[in-house]
């Protein structure tokens, strides 16, 4: 729903900030990459991750859009959440992990905070072929298609369907479908 934040930044601290935007405050959990670049600012924009659960509305801010896009890779992750994500991105950067997962190094992974063996090598595994082999992530042709999947995603599982089963079809089908042909796809195979 909320694509960026900008406004006059209230407060910050390493793990969050608050952007004052329209008289409203608006409470962003932050990485320490994102902390460094806008500690001293008066004002900034910060790209939004938006996780809603039963019990909570939480709003992720990133000083980049392709640190944002390594926090969605990240939580698609089976088993790494919205904390180990935020970890991954204050202990390396984007370009850091990225090198990381396309070289398959799996123990520079692992020596993030909360990741152990196993999760590094899923992390290594899922994300190997969604960044690019210069190590960055591959959004300069895939922020549409990424953003069409999570969509269609975010439309299945409106629809009842695991979450997990839905992600695993959607990435089976070519990136250059639109949203719906995507949710039409993946019905015809779950």
């Amino acid at each position: 729903m909320y694509e960026y934040i900008s406004g006059r930044l209230a407060s910050v601290t390493p793990a969050n900030a608050v952007i004052d935007c329209g008289g409203v405050g608006y409470l962003l959990e932050i990485t320490l990459t994102t902390y460094s670049r806008i500690q001293e600012s008066a004002e900034a924009r910060l790209w939004v991750h938006e996780i809603v659960r039963e019990d909570a509305f939480q709003l992720y801010g990133f000083y980049s859009v392709e640190e944002r896009d390594m926090f969605r890779l990240l939580i698609g992750v089976s088993g790494v959440g919205a904390s180990t994500a935020r970890m991954a991105l204050s202990s390396m950067t984007v370009e850091e992990l990225s090198g990381a997962i396309a070289s398959q190094d799996a123990k520079a992974v692992q020596r993030v905070k909360g990741v152990g063996c196993k999760t590094a090598q899923r992390i290594v595994l899922e994300l190997q072929d969604k960044v690019g082999a210069a190590g960055a992530v591959s959004s300069a042709a895939a922020p549409a298609a990424s953003r069409n999947k999570e969509e269609a995603l975010s439309a299945m599982v409106m629809l009842g369907f695991p979450k997990a089963a839905a992600d695993k079809v959607l990435q089976g089908l070519a990136n250059t479908l639109t949203v719906e042909e995507l949710v039409k796809e993946a019905l015809k195979k779950l």
